[in-house]
């Protein structure tokens, strides 16, 4: 057994232990022992308590397959490895592909939790059988509209599609239409840009099929693309593309506007624009997690997937990767429209299953090569 000292003092690892203590990570073998020692301050009056927890001097390892960039996911990682002593050893991939490896690998997987970055890589794997049902604790953490119906995943944190445009050439009140079928528009001609390649992309798309059905949605693509839209390989820069004047509009997830912003202030010429209209362009998509039933693994699992959903993991989506918390009480940051004033759309994530389908239709058009 080992033990682990906090004090009253205000500290980032002892914020993380209390989150971990209180959210369940340290249970079964951990028995508290607490030890007061009273120690006074002559002029703060200040009383100090030191308490001591017990672990598990040997807390195992834990596998996760995350379709999350490595650069916005490993430091929440690192701080649950070294608050636990759990070894975490992390496999990444995009979404889609980390879910078609799971799928191949079957009941043979290494993997304990899967941390997807859309509800179809979640849903793909859920129709497999491989996501053991989680505890209803768990999923009372969240709003049942950003988890699986079935019980089986549970959304972590939120990212809204949104229109991001150049602020020198987009009135956002005049000029942008209320939904996405209006950028089909000839007015359009050369000045939109999308990333057919993204996996956020795709998941929208879907979510077009199956608002739209088919052939409507395979009529958008064909419109986007009559009028010439840019293609870029990811988000990114098509944030840049739309600041610098390349595109007027571009389709993307809403936090990567607030990154650029905080690296190069204000005077940033883009901005987001939420459809007035809702549907699949205000879509709210969630990254999520889910446990594979077969993982050898599953008591860390569960501690992997309550510490995300605890207040340290949460406030760490919202202050650092500009992302929408799912769990009440977190603040968000202060440049976010709050997620019960976004657009409503009625889709159920659990439905955003069928990326092929998506893969496929964006092939027949010649999106994607």
């Amino acid at each position: 057994m080992c033990k682990i000292r906090f004090h009253n003092t205000v500290s980032s690892t002892k914020m993380i232990l209390y989150s971990l203590i209180v959210s369940g990570l340290f249970v079964a073998s951990c028995q508290p022992e607490v030890v007061e020692v009273v120690k006074e301050v002559p002029v703060e009056k200040v009383v100090e308590v030191e308490k001591v927890v017990e672990v598990d001097s040997a807390p195992g390892s834990l596998v996760v397959y995350s379709g999350r960039s490595e650069k916005l996911v490993q430091p929440i990682i690192d701080q649950f490895a070294a608050a636990s002593g759990i070894e975490v050893e992390v496999k990444y991939g995009k979404t889609a592909e980390m879910a078609a490896v799971l799928l191949e690998e079957g009941n043979n997987s290494p993997a304990d939790v899967f941390w997807a970055q859309d509800p179809g890589g979640l849903g793909a794997v859920a129709e497999a059988g491989m996501f053991a049902d989680l505890p209803a604790d768990v999923l009372a953490n969240v709003d049942s509209k950003f988890q699986s119906k079935n019980g089986n995943w549970v959304g972590v944190s939120g990212r809204a599609r949104v229109i991001v445009y150049n602020t020198a050439t987009i009135d956002p009140e005049k000029d942008l239409p209320s939904d996405l079928w209006g950028f089909v528009e000839p007015e359009w001609k050369g000045r939109l840009g999308w990333a057919p390649t993204n996996g956020s992309f795709q998941a929208m798309v879907t979510a077009l099929r199956s608002t739209w059905g088919e052939d409507k949605t395979k009529e958008w693509l064909q419109g986007i693309m009559a009028n010439d839209v840019g293609v870029y390989p990811k988000n990114t820069p098509q944030v840049a593309a739309a600041a610098a004047g390349e595109i007027d509009v571009g389709f993307v997830n809403h936090y990567y506007l607030h990154r650029f912003i905080a690296a190069e202030g204000e005077n940033f010429k883009a901005r987001n624009y939420f459809l007035t209209g809702g549907g699949p362009g205000s879509l709210v998509m969630v990254a999520g997690v889910g446990r594979i039933d077969t993982g050898a693994n599953e008591d860390n699992a569960m501690k992997f997937i309550n510490f995300l959903l605890s207040p340290v993991a949460q406030q760490y989506f919202a202050g650092q990767t500009y992302e929408y918390p799912l769990v009440e009480g977190v603040k968000i940051h202060r440049e976010l429209t709050p997620i019960a004033e976004l657009p409503k759309i009625d889709i159920d994530l659990s439905d955003l299953v069928d990326l092929q389908g998506t893969v496929d239709l964006l092939t027949e058009v010649g999106a994607l090569e």
